[in-house]
């Protein structure tokens, strides 16, 4: 292991160790009680005594993710594909996408709520909601950045758009594609959360509500942490999605 492997491994965990001094220290000088702030190890004994609690409900929330995340690729894509080489549907359906993102999706969740229950369906259609913007604006991005001169070649040689499109313009946006998907998967954990938070009888959003309302705060933490974690998991599927695709990506990408 080099110098730099090293370095690169020792930061993450001397700020890990930095914030639980401060934290150590906040607690230990204002005296606070614990259903305020409580201290690092009631917050590792809780994790510990409901670990079991915490894998079933985290279980539940991931698979809400996915799924959700899922739909937003499956949507997300042709919808790029679609505005990217469409000067029409660009401007007559860009505009409408960035003011529904700009909506927060915690006021639409009752509505979607009602419309579609409080079964997955809900879940699944909120999650889509928060991660669907970053895959359709990283994609069209990376669509429209394909080199000129790779579209006059392939052009030249009669390729039809739909070759062009999968041949050229897909493989040169792959690096977009996977940087909108990172993002938008770290988006969709909180968008499970909204789903569970707003009417849910199960998962890590609904565990943390329900820990709030009856001061259990070292529990809450736990959930906390637990959902930190999940997000760090489904990052990290993401990841090594990319790895394998990197056969695929463009040589500047790998280099990356």
């Amino acid at each position: 292991m080099n110098s730099q492997s090293i370095s690169r491994a020792a930061y993450p965990i001397a700020g890990v160790i930095l914030i639980i001094v401060i934290w150590v220290l906040a607690c230990r000088i204002g005296n606070l009680a614990t259903v305020v702030l409580p201290t690092p190890d009631k917050v590792l004994n809780s994790l510990i005594s409901h670990s079991g609690l915490l894998i079933s409900e985290g279980w539940i929330t991931l698979k809400e993710t996915l799924g959700g995340f899922l739909l937003a690729m499956l949507i997300g894509l042709p919808i790029a594909v679609a505005i990217a080489n469409s000067r029409p549907l660009n401007l007559m359906f860009y505009p409408l996408l960035v003011a529904l993102q700009s909506v927060p999706k915690v006021a639409l969740a009752p509505i979607v709520m009602i419309w579609l229950g409080t079964g997955i369906e809900s879940k699944l259609a909120i999650v889509w909601l928060v991660a669907f913007f970053p895959i359709i604006v990283d994609t069209t991005a990376g669509l429209r950045s394909t080199p000129k001169e790779l579209l006059e070649l392939a052009q030249s040689l009669r390729a039809s758009r739909l070759q062009i499109l999968l041949k050229v313009q897909f493989p040169a946006a792959l690096p977009f594609v996977f940087t909108g998907a990172k993002v938008a998967m770290t988006l969709a954990v909180i968008g499970a959360v909204i789903g569970e938070f707003v009417s849910s009888s199960e998962g890590l959003g609904f565990l943390l509500l329900s820990a709030t309302s009856q001061l259990d705060t070292p529990l809450a933490f736990a959930a906390l942490f637990a959902l930190s974690m999940l997000g760090v998991l489904a990052y990290l599927m993401v990841e090594l999605v990319e790895i394998l695709a990197k056969p695929w990506l463009p040589p500047t990408a790998q280099k990356h």
